[in-house]
């Protein structure tokens, strides 16, 4: 008895539209991957991608964590106050770069107060 094998499940691949430029990425993709490594993967991004919209978010990436790195420097030298406040300003981190990760994967233009004007001028 001759069995049938499944034929294989077509991938879906974006059409050139869909992908960022630089990269084989949908744009939403390498929008929220800039912020993943703070500056680091901004500094990627704003190298291998000619899309707008991931321009700015990695513009936005690499100055608000370039931002909050000079922040948690300067905590760690006020005595006991900074050293106090370092943990908070971190934690704030985390959850601000999990929600521009969410809203730049989500296709959203998410600006942050200042530097979203700043990057969006650079972009």
């Amino acid at each position: 008895m001759p069995t049938e094998t499944p034929s294989p499940t077509p991938v879906a691949t974006p059409t050139p539209a869909q992908k960022s430029a630089g990269s084989d990425l949908p744009p939403n993709v390498a929008a929220a991957l800039s912020y993943l490594f703070g500056f680091i993967s901004g500094i990627v991004f704003l190298l291998i991608s000619k899309d707008k919209n991931v321009r700015f978010h990695a513009w936005q990436s690499t100055i608000t964590s370039l931002a909050l790195v000079v922040l948690n420097f300067v905590l760690g030298f006020i005595p006991f106050l900074g050293l106090m406040l370092i943990p908070l300003v971190s934690l704030g981190s985390l959850i601000l770069f999990i929600v521009l990760i969410v809203k730049a994967y989500q296709g959203e233009k998410f600006k942050l107060p200042i530097v979203g004007d700043i990057a969006e001028s650079k972009a």
